[in-house]
């Protein structure tokens, strides 16, 4: 479990350094769901699946998808589309592949030990927990992130609208 815990901390860790360096923000997100991957691995190496789970449901899944839709909607015209077919060199997308086949090795390994049960310490988190949490003492902080995330949204939905040219040019 040791192993599990330490290569998916070092695959989190390059990850994020590839979402830090990253000049386009597409690359950017494949290497933030291979991060956010790799913390739902630690999360099950320290014994609390639900978490993990929660973490690829949640960010990996909903959040990401909401991340590429506005990196998606904010695209700026014929140049960006230029630049696509560069996109698809191997050069961009080894890196976030070489490090979703490590955490792959590091889940065939916790697999394949047999020993699932054993967790480096820790207590186990259930679900029952989680929503007493999230619905009891953080009820205001958990729907003032929801607000957050989306005036987020709106502001960018704002940024990323382009003018109408023909308004502009039907103004004196």
């Amino acid at each position: 479990m040791e192993l599990a815990f330490y290569l998916s901390g070092l695959v989190a860790i390059l990850a994020t350094l590839g979402v830090i360096t990253g000049s386009n923000p597409v690359h950017a997100v494949v290497y933030l769901i291979v991060s956010l991957i790799a913390v739902a691995l630690v999360f099950f190496a320290l014994g609390a699946p639900f978490a993990g789970a929660l973490e690829i449901i949640v960010y990996a899944g909903a959040i990401m998808v909401l991340f590429v839709f506005v990196v998606m909607m904010l695209n700026l015209g014929p140049e960006e589309d230029a630049e696509e077919a560069d996109w698809r060199h191997p050069r961009h997308w080894l890196g976030p592949c070489g490090l979703a086949l490590v955490l792959l090795g590091v889940l065939f390994h916790l697999i394949a030990g047999g020993d699932m049960t054993r967790v480096i310490e820790g207590e186990l988190l259930t679900a029952r927990a989680v929503g007493l949490t999230l619905f009891g003492p953080w009820l205001m902080v958990v729907e003032l992130a929801g607000l957050l995330l989306l005036g987020a949204l709106v502001a960018a939905s704002h940024v990323g609208r382009r003018s109408n040219p023909l308004r502009q040019r039907r103004r004196p």
